[in-house]
C-alpha cells in the first residue's frame, strides 16, 4: 500500500490554495445572519419579541426590547398578597412597658449568670420581682442540643 508522493503533494497543494483563497474572500457579515428586527417604537404588548432574544442580537437591543415590553401597565399590577409591598422603613418602637416585661422574663427564665459568665454588665436595669425564696438560687440551664 505504498502511496505515490506526487499524489500527496498535489493534495497538499490543493488544500493550501483553497485555504489561501478562503482567507482572501471577505467574511460574511454577522448581521446578515441575525433576524430582521422591527423598530423598538413600533413594539406593543402583542408584538412578537422572539426575534429580539436571538443570540446574535446585541445585548443593549435585547434590554431595550424587554424594557419596552415590561413598561406595559399589565406588568405593573401589584398583587395584594405580596409580602414585600409593605413599607418597613417606618417601624413603631416597642413600648417601654413591653421592653420591661421582656427584660424581666429574660432575667427570670435565663437568670443573670449568662451575662456574668461573659463578663458583661447588664445593659439595662431590670425591675426585680418580689422576693421569692425559690427565685434566689440561680437556675441551672441544661442544653441537651434539642431545640425547644
Amino acid at each position: 500500500m505504498a502511496q505515490d508522493p506526487q499524489d500527496f503533494l498535489r493534495r497538499w497543494s490543493r488544500r493550501k490554495q483553497a485555504a489561501a483563497a478562503q482567507a482572501e474572500s471577505p467574511a460574511p457579515k454577522q448581521d446578515a445572519a441575525a433576524p430582521a428586527l422591527p423598530p423598538l417604537d413600533s413594539l406593543t404588548f402583542e408584538s412578537d419579541f422572539k426575534a429580539f432574544m436571538h443570540a446574535k442580537v446585541e445585548e443593549s437591543v435585547k434590554r431595550a426590547a424587554l424594557k419596552k415590553l415590561f413598561a406595559d401597565p399589565r406588568f405593573n399590577i401589584i398583587d395584594q398578597m405580596d409580602i414585600y409591598i409593605d413599607d418597613y422603613t417606618n417601624l413603631e418602637t416597642i413600648p417601654k412597658e413591653m421592653l420591661d416585661k421582656l427584660e424581666h422574663a429574660r432575667a427570670t427564665l435565663f437568670g443573670r449568670q449568662e451575662e456574668n459568665k461573659a463578663g458583661h454588665e447588664p445593659k439595662t436595669e431590670v425591675a426585680q420581682a418580689p422576693a421569692d425564696p425559690q427565685a434566689e438560687e440561680p437556675q441551672k440551664k441544661t442544653d441537651d442540643g434539642a431545640a425547644g
